[in-house]
């Protein structure tokens, strides 16, 4: 009869030893809430970064593109419009705009909203660059000279 009782005690901790306490549950909860406050903007911020890689790509693809058409036709530009159409892009829009008499041009990339929304990047004949953030999530006014591709 005695064996009996132990081992019913036995099961019943067992049993009781299986479970996570309200505690315990509480705790891993609050860890993982911390862990993703502080993974969630570098993830964001990272996606940001590859998304930014498009408009200096493209811009200086278009830039070399450029380049042949002025050494066929002497002239950057086709009546009022750059003489090549601007790319096609997934998270920039792209704009050229021409000056001078067709003989120079600047070919901006303008960030068409999600993670990418307030940045533009600029190109022009001379190779001339310029990054510039109006609300964007980088915080960071007009840079002359070089594209910004990161939190400063």
């Amino acid at each position: 009869m005695k064996r009996w009782a132990v081992s019913r005690a036995g099961a019943q901790r067992r049993r009781a030893a299986r479970g996570f306490t309200l505690i315990e549950v509480l705790i891993t909860i609050a860890i993982v809430a911390i862990l993703a406050s502080v993974a969630y903007p570098s993830y964001t911020d990272y996606i940001r970064r590859s998304h930014v890689q498009e408009a200096p790509s493209q811009l200086m693809a278009y830039r070399a593109t450029m380049e042949q058409y002025y050494q066929d036709h002497r002239s950057y530009a086709e009546g009022s419009e750059c003489g090549v159409a601007v790319p096609q892009g997934e998270y920039f829009d792209y704009s050229c705009t021409t000056s001078n008499a067709g003989q120079a041009y600047t070919a901006t990339a303008t960030g068409a909203g999600g993670t990418v929304s307030g940045l533009s990047y600029s190109i022009n004949q001379v190779n001339q660059r310029s990054s510039s953030c109006s609300g964007c999530a980088w915080n960071f006014g007009t840079v002359d000279g070089l594209w910004v591709l990161r939190r400063p």
